[in-house]
């Protein structure tokens, strides 16, 4: 599938626009090691790729507003044919300022050399601390700089600011670039997600569901699992983030899946909970009933103009009826949530902003109040019930089991566009795919 061109030239912009007189500095995320000299695969930092689409390691870019010469300067890595020996070819410095559209590219080495200079007659630094200690050294020698500046020239730089005061705004609404990734995730989840439940049956490993689920996203061109692929059977469904996904699935357990792949690091996340035996009767049905009341709830006021908290007022007031319908706690829908009884059972909030992060930056609040959903916004919704060994006395049948029911929602101008659809809710249909799989493998014991 060919996707958009990301405008970077075009987000750089506005960041020079914002700055004013301002200049950030973004550095790549270091590498990570698994144990010794074994690396994980590289991940870009966000911010640096949203804004450039470089995924080299060891690089840092400045952007200078006020009109600033060089706005956009560059540091990466120089050729080293030793280096690439290992790890592959490295571009020329003027291939890398041509490909990103730099005004400057510079090698990594003169970083210390010459970034205080760029930083220095900035009135801010907008600038992560603790982010590189190079970085880190280049800015206390900017701001020292620029108290000098300051006696002789009356600027120069006086404070360092999160880079996110800017640019978690700006990354909150998705342009056309980003919302075709993202739906190209999401439909690469859903279909992964069918044939990780085919795999669910009584006596399987979770980690051959979630071989099924991740090997889905790779066969359809997905970069990998966007986080930690979430199979948990039974009670280990009730620990939020479990991800050993090392237990087999047990007679009569109900199976949940949190997974999303991702797409040029553009990420989706999708849940849905089913039964190993493909069908559900009695108290955990009605569980299972309600947490879907609860996401077509919140699912309904995703709108423009509605916000999360709205999303999320809506799945617990369904959570906490169908709790009081039931009998696992005492009272009327308003009387539980005054109480807050049903927080017992639903821990979390149901919905989280998606995009080059699976809990993806920007605030859920201002100094307005709760942030108004708008046209480009994508986020979870995903209520839940978990019902812990020993948390439900009055209902014993129940404990030992989580459900959670996830879509990923694309804020549109009339309402808001479910990008997860492909992949049904109804517990019968989901039902209908347990087990339809190729028989599970057995694991060496």
């Amino acid at each position: 599938m060919t996707l958009p061109p990301h405008p970077h030239r075009a987000r750089r912009e506005t960041v020079l626009r914002r700055l004013g007189r301002g200049a950030m500095l973004l550095p790549a995320a270091p590498a990570r090691f698994r144990s010794g000299d074994s690396e994980y695969r590289y991940r870009p930092d966000s911010e640096l790729l949203y804004l450039t689409g470089w995924q080299g390691e060891e690089c840092a870019i400045v952007l200078r507003g006020g009109g600033a010469d060089h706005p956009f300067t560059l540091f990466v890595p120089e050729r080293d044919p030793e280096a690439e020996r290992w790890t592959g070819p490295r571009p020329e410095l003027d291939e890398v300022r041509e490909r990103l559209g730099a005004d400057a590219v510079f090698p990594i080495s003169e970083f210390s050399a010459r970034a205080p200079a760029l930083l220095a007659p900035a009135g801010r630094i907008f600038y992560r601390l603790g982010a590189s200690r190079r970085c880190d050294d280049a800015v206390r020698e900017a701001l020292a700089r620029g108290r000098r500046l300051r006696a002789r020239e009356g600027r120069g730089a006086t404070g360092v600011i999160d880079p996110g005061e800017i640019l978690d705004g700006m990354r909150r609404i998705k342009d056309a670039a980003e919302i075709a990734r993202i739906r190209e995730a999401a439909r690469i989840t859903a279909a992964a997600l069918r044939e990780g439940i085919g795999a669910v049956r009584a006596g399987a490993g979770e980690w051959e569901v979630e071989a099924a689920v991740e090997g889905g996203f790779r066969r359809r061109g997905a970069d990998g699992p966007a986080f930690a692929t979430i199979v948990a059977a039974g009670e280990n469904a009730c620990t939020l983030h479990y991800a050993a996904n090392d237990a087999r699935i047990g007679e009569g357990e109900m199976v949940l899946i949190d997974a999303g792949a991702a797409v040029e690091c553009y990420a989706a996340d999708v849940s849905r909970t089913v039964p190993a035996a493909g069908r559900l009767a009695g108290a955990r049905r009605e569980a299972w009933q309600t947490v879907l009341e609860a996401h077509r709830a919140a699912t309904a006021k995703c709108a423009p103009g509605a916000t999360l908290a709205d999303v999320h007022e809506a799945a617990c007031r369904a959570i906490a009826e169908g709790l009081g319908d039931w009998g696992v706690v005492e009272g009327t829908a308003d009387e539980i949530l005054e109480r807050g009884d049903h927080r017992r059972f639903f821990p979390h909030r149901t919905s989280h902003w998606l995009g080059l992060d699976t809990h993806d930056a920007g605030d859920y609040r201002d100094a307005h109040g709760p942030v108004r959903l708008e046209p480009g916004m994508v986020f979870t919704v995903e209520p839940g019930l978990y019902f812990p060994p020993g948390s439900c006395p009055g209902r014993p049948e129940l404990e030992g089991c989580g459900i959670r029911i996830e879509d990923d929602l694309l804020i549109t101008p009339e309402g808001a566009e479910v990008l997860t659809g492909d992949l049904p809710l109804a517990l019968e249909a989901l039902g209908e795919m347990v087990g339809t799989g190729a028989p599970a493998g057995r694991r060496a014991e």
